[in-house]
């Protein structure tokens, strides 16, 4: 009698087991959907892309010997846009921003004397040199404008 006892409640808390499982899963699959957050682009990060891309159809025009026609405007945002970090925006990153202004407007400079590649890769290792104080994640990808 003892034997058919304990095998009935060992069948009873097997059984038991299984429906915790059941339910479980049942309230796992009604759970709302995972929401991610997403990454969002700062002002400066999006400005940052359009400048690489711009500064690589530069390269491309310089490389097929033409000469870039305008500085574009849109590069003077760099003074304003909104960084990702606020507390980044300091008296180095004011001053390397004003001299890759400087020498991003010297690349559309027709009366420089100094060869083009030389006044583009000038801008370039700007950008360079303000990297490397901060955010250096994107050098690697900057140094690819270099002319060669």
């Amino acid at each position: 009698m003892r034997v058919l006892l304990l095998s009935f409640l060992a069948c009873l808390f097997i059984l038991s087991c299984n429906d915790s499982k059941k339910d479980n899963e049942t309230t796992q699959n009604k759970k709302e959907p995972i929401v991610y957050d997403m990454y969002e682009p700062s002002e400066m990060a999006l400005l940052m892309n359009e400048m690489y891309a711009h500064n690589l159809k530069i390269k491309q025009d310089i490389l097929d010997g033409k000469m870039p026609a305008e500085f574009p405007l849109e590069f003077l945002k760099i003074h304003s846009a909104e960084l990702t970090k606020a507390k980044d925006r300091n008296a180095t990153f004011e001053s390397f921003s004003k001299l890759f202004i400087q020498t991003e407007k010297e690349i559309f400079n027709q009366a420089s004397t100094q060869p083009i590649e030389e006044r583009f890769n000038n801008a370039v290792n700007v950008c360079i040199s303000c990297h490397q104080t901060n955010c250096t994640g994107p050098i690697p990808r900057i140094k690819k404008l270099l002319i060669k």
